[in-house]
């Protein structure tokens, strides 16, 4: 393995010296060729040769010079953005990957003096059958089921709340100072959103269902504490009751 990336880096400082040498090469060429036919021309004045010289060579060579830096720091920073949300966002559902999410929630929990309320609520969201979708339909539908919840989840949420994928097929939402009258009215409108939604993959319409478990802490809390107790009180809500929402205390 290190010698494969040492013989990649060899083979990129060649290339790189390869280009200065012909661009320097180049550079040179151009001003002995231009500084010649000057020599014998009778249109300028000695002075009127430097002049053109002065100012057209670094037009020549620098103006595209420039214009490939510019073009390029444009591309790197573009690949820097694109690594950087690649490396926060999930790629399938566009909602916080995992690892990111939870070390949102955990420094959140380690800042005592932290801006901004201490209380709030944490859901669970589950969605059913994911599997069962992956089996008749294919991998391609289980994942636009997926990419179909986490954009109502998005939608269903405030503009200041967290949305993550911690795991499979499983979501989680931080509400940072929600009562539990608005985490209760949010967990029921991301159920009721999701089983609104028109999903009928190959034409075969088909349901998709979710369930939701949350918990209302006082101080905000580690993850691994409210995803547990979150994740042991999931509900489907068929019989039309409000999904279960326990208190935890610091």
């Amino acid at each position: 393995m290190a010698k494969t990336v040492a013989t990649a880096s060899a083979q990129a400082w060649r290339s790189v010296a390869w280009l200065t040498f012909l661009g320097t090469a180049a550079s040179l060429g151009l001003s002995v060729g231009l500084n010649y036919l000057l020599l014998f021309s009778d249109a300028f004045t000695p002075f009127g040769r430097s002049m053109v010289t002065a100012v057209l060579l670094p037009l020549i060579i620098g103006v595209p010079l420039f214009m490939l830096i510019g073009w390029k720091q444009t591309q790197i920073r573009g690949y820097r953005q694109e690594l950087n949300r690649s490396g926060t966002y999930d790629k399938l559902t566009g909602c916080l990957n995992g690892p990111v999410f939870t070390s949102m929630i955990e420094r959140r929990a380690a800042r005592p003096s932290a801006p901004g309320p201490r209380s709030g609520a944490f859901l669970v969201i589950h969605s059913e059958h994911l599997r069962s979708i992956n089996l008749r339909f294919g991998l391609e539908w289980g994942d636009e089921a997926l990419r179909l919840i986490a954009s109502t989840i998005q939608s269903s949420v405030r503009a200041e709340d967290l949305v993550g994928r911690i795991g499979t097929s499983m979501f989680g939402v931080f509400l940072s100072g929600a009562t539990e009258a608005e985490a209760k009215d949010i967990g029921e409108r991301i159920r009721m959103r999701v089983a609104q939604v028109y999903f009928a993959p190959k034409g075969t319409e088909d349901a998709l269902t979710i369930k939701v478990g949350g918990v209302m802490f006082e101080n905000e809390m580690e993850f691994a504490d409210m995803f547990r107790s979150a994740e042991q009180h999931l509900s489907g809500g068929q019989d039309g009751t409000a999904f279960e929402l326990t208190h935890l205390h610091s």
